[in-house]
């Protein structure tokens, strides 16, 4: 998939972004963008702390990355999981956010989700992405408990439709 975004960000990352399926040589990349997202720091930091993508996620999962075309410099990633539909990860770049990676990932997970025949896909929203998941179509669902010691905190649940 060619990049959806805007020629402003295009300028801004200083190159066009592609899509493509994440494999078993980008997990160390994928596990250091989980690990040092800002969205995590302070008290969201231990549920990130010894967090992994390994090689048997990205093959049980369609796992997508956003690459700068000239670069191959990853610039976010999301995961969807097929049984039961749910958007099990995302994360964009710390100094990509702002340039519609997001936006291009949630579009080309719908289209992902939309041939594989699913009609929504549930989001359990980090507490402060639920605006930018409310601003791409979905719409809150509910609250899934702390569960801890993983997760200290209460999280949006949210349903995004497909199609």
């Amino acid at each position: 998939m060619r990049s959806g975004i805007t020629p402003r960000a295009r300028r801004a990352l200083g190159e066009d972004v592609g899509i493509r399926r994440a494999g078993a040589r980008d997990t160390k990349r994928l596990t250091r963008l989980v690990r040092t997202s800002r969205a995590y720091e302070g008290p969201y930091a231990p549920m990130v702390a010894g967090y992994r993508v390994g090689h048997d996620y990205v093959e049980t999962h369609r796992v997508f990355a956003a690459v700068g075309e000239t670069t191959g410099r990853l610039l976010g990633f999301y995961s969807l999981v097929l049984d039961p539909p749910e958007l099990d990860l995302m994360f964009v770049a710390d100094d990509a956010q702002g340039a519609g990676i997001g936006r291009l990932l949630i579009g080309h997970m719908r289209e992902e989700a939309h041939a594989a025949g699913l009609t929504e896909v549930r989001i359990v929203s980090h507490p402060p992405a639920e605006g930018f998941y409310a601003s791409v179509g979905a719409q809150r669902t509910g609250t899934v408990r702390a569960a801890p010691p993983a997760v200290m905190w209460d999280r949006p649940a949210l349903v995004l439709p497909v199609g």
